[in-house]
């Protein structure tokens, strides 16, 4: 089913453009190609000329019509008028898309440059040469599971290597209102299977490679297909078919000469049943990511044709410490590790992967050229799920491999079954807890009212007794510098001024946490504020203490907002003082203040040609005590942004930071006070 929106394939290949369309289309989605940026920006702004405006010159000025919502975004990382993750980042900047998911799709690179992609913002990534329903089945996981369907629009898969039995079946299931997919052999079938989860199977039991027995069989050992109904089908008359098919765990047998009317009310009948709406794991059958890492080019690049030949999505690692840093950004079902590699070694690898919870779980396989009994046990001990010899073959390899899937289904299935399970005794207990919690919810509000009151003061007094002895050290400390300072050797005079610099950084710290703290508790008092005087008195005190250094300011006239004059104060001392910090080393630096519209609204921001920073570190800007830039090149305590977005959150509204390093940085905020006047 269709999800409310397009899929969005941004590749400079028409090959691949056409390849991936038709297979998002026979899946039932709607599909969108681009071969450059900017086909995608105008894209993903929503508009483009309608067909009448393509027409001609007499077509001139005619109307733009909206284009669909955009429900997943296919992007490849190089294109012709610039890199991929460019338009990323204005995905995940704009607030329009910062949600929509993006999948990377990219020839073979660097693990440094999938793991980059990954950070700056990218759902998923699978190199090139991909398989179409690999790419199919990891959107339809971004997208989340469509909507329950309706009866009528249950979907049956068909296998059968007659083409003219094939054709009529399927027009039979049509004309009575299933959804119909076709398969022409049973490898191709099972992967039908695991790419589209049908309602239904109708399979024939006799076709070259892998029968209808085998299918069936194959599908009641996995999962995640196990409970779909399965009709096998046969034009044999042979005595003992039917048992045989039953055995082999078919919901019906039909023979083939039957009429169709009772190929179809057997399988009315197998789909009559309800299915629970329990979660069911990914299927075995599934595309599967495989991270392979081997320090020689030749084997690794036969091993990834291997695995890509069985429909594995191969990411390629020359090292343990890449194999590491994938992990870091990236799941993987399987882990292939060469046990002799440069810097980090596959027994140390398997151990640090072993180790660690987030990846403990995931398969590891060791291969090697060693092929000696006390490797195999010391590999094995270093926590490696199986060893194999690089002399045994891929053959050899590959069934492992699919060994070790299997295992791992098995396992996840087990731990699901035991998590649903402990759920429902989980909700009894939460549910005997609310009511404890209840009735303990209103004491413990007045005790948290009292204690605050009294942490209240108490911070008060800390801060006022940290102060006294922080002013002592201050003073001191520079009347040493002054009588004494001449007596003193360079090295004496330099541990004093440290002392001074010291004792007035922390006074400041315990200022801006002061500051914070009244932040989080006074109460809002709401009013049309002028932002821009607000901010020309700022700038004017700006200019009076920091007589050195003069940005060109420019402040837009007019502009006005409802909010607590006295916090917003707060607002624009951090900001601009940040823009007067980081433009210090510019040689023509400029400040800005403004409004735009964003999103329908207003959104006010500060804008210099200062430091910047780098996008993929955005998020962290409004933690405390974060820090992009040295303190030797720009002192501070780390506080201001974590303040300034508190006081905007409290206004009702939103901060966010766009920034590019060298060139400067804009801080935007929204204020949508709430009607009550205070917002905790």
């Amino acid at each position: 089913m269709s999800p409310a929106g397009e899929i969005l394939i941004v590749d400079d290949s028409l090959t691949v453009r056409m390849d991936l369309a038709d297979a998002f289309e026979d899946a039932g989605f709607s599909t969108r190609a681009c071969s450059t940026l900017a086909e995608a920006r105008a894209a993903l702004d929503g508009v483009s000329p309608s067909p009448d405006a393509a027409a001609g010159p007499d077509a001139e000025g005619a109307a733009l019509a909206p284009e669909p919502h955009v429900a997943l975004v296919i992007l490849d990382l190089l294109l012709p008028d610039g890199d991929g993750l460019s338009l990323l980042r204005e995905i995940r900047a704009s607030p329009a898309t910062a949600e929509v998911p993006v999948l990377m799709l990219s020839s073979d690179a660097d693990v440094r440059d999938r793991v980059r992609g990954l950070q700056t913002g990218a759902t998923d990534y699978v190199g090139k040469p991909y398989d179409r329903g690999h790419v199919v089945s990891r959107a339809r996981e971004l997208l989340g599971p469509p909507p329950e369907p309706s009866p009528a629009a249950a979907t049956i898969l068909v296998i059968d290597d007659s083409a003219t039995y094939r054709s009529e079946l399927r027009r039979a299931l049509e004309t009575a209102g299933y959804a119909v997919l076709v398969a022409t052999s049973g490898e191709e079938g099972l992967k039908a299977a695991a790419d589209h989860r049908p309602t239904g199977i109708i399979v024939d039991g006799v076709m070259p490679g892998i029968d209808g027995r085998t299918v069936v069989r194959r599908l009641r050992l996995d999962a995640a297909l196990r409970g779909t109904p399965c009709v096998l089908l046969t034009a044999s008359e042979a005595a003992g078919n039917e048992l045989q098919a039953l055995e082999a765990g078919a919901d019906a047998f039909v023979r083939k000469e039957e009429d169709l009317e009772i190929v179809l009310a057997r399988l009315a009948a197998v789909l009559r049943p309800a299915v629970d709406g329990r979660m069911v794991p990914a299927s075995l059958l599934a595309p599967k990511r495989i991270l392979a890492a081997d320090d020689s080019p030749t084997f690794l690049h036969a091993l990834a044709g291997m695995l890509r030949g069985e429909g594995y999505d191969v990411v390629l690692a020359r090292s343990g410490e890449e194999v590491l840093e994938m992990l870091a950004a990236q799941p993987v079902d399987c882990i292939l590790l060469d046990l002799v590699m440069p810097g980090l070694g596959g027994r140390e690898t398997c151990q640090r992967i072993k180790n660690a919870p987030e990846t403990r779980d995931i398969p590891l396989i060791l291969v090697t050229a060693l092929d000696d009994r006390a490797t195999l046990l010391d590999g094995l001990a270093a926590g490696a799920d199986d060893y194999v010899s690089k002399a045994g073959g891929f053959e050899v390899l590959k069934a492992r491999v699919r060994a070790q899937l299997r295992r791992k289904q098995v396992e996840d299935e087990s731990r699901r079954v035991r998590e649903e399970l402990m759920r429902g005794e989980l909700a009894a207990t939460e549910a005997r807890a609310a009511r404890a919690m209840a009735e303990a919810k209103a004491a413990l509000l007045d005790e948290l009212r009292r204690k605050n009151r009294e942490l209240e003061t108490f911070s008060y007094s800390v801060s006022h007794d940290l102060r006294a002895p922080l002013r002592a050290i201050d003073g001191f400390s520079r009347a040493l510098l002054d009588d004494y300072g001449p007596g003193l050797d360079e090295r004496g005079r330099r541990y004093l001024t440290r002392i001074r610099a010291s004792a007035q950084r922390m006074g400041e710290l315990i200022d801006d946490l002061l500051q914070l703290s009244r932040v989080a508790r006074s109460d809002l008092a709401l009013h049309s504020t002028d932002l821009s005087d607000l901010v020309r008195t700022v700038v004017a005190e700006l200019e009076r203490e920091q007589t050195d250094h003069h940005p060109h300011v420019t402040i837009a006239e007019g502009v006005t907002a409802l909010a607590d004059r006295r916090l917003i104060r707060v607002v624009f001392e951090n900001l601009l003082g940040n823009a007067w910090k980081f433009t210090k080393k510019t040689a023509a630096p400029r400040v800005e203040f403004g409004r735009e519209v964003r999103d329908g609204g207003d959104a006010y921001f500060v804008r210099d040609n200062g430091a910047g920073f780098d996008m993929t570190f955005a998020a962290n800007l409004f933690t405390p005590f974060q820090r992009l830039h040295s303190e030797a090149d720009f002192p501070g305590t780390g506080i201001g942004l974590a303040t300034v977005y508190r006081i905007i959150d409290r206004h009702g509204g939103r901060v966010w930071a766009e920034g590019i390093v060298g060139q400067g940085a804009t801080i935007y905020f929204t204020l949508s006070p709430p009607s009550g006047g205070d917002r905790t």
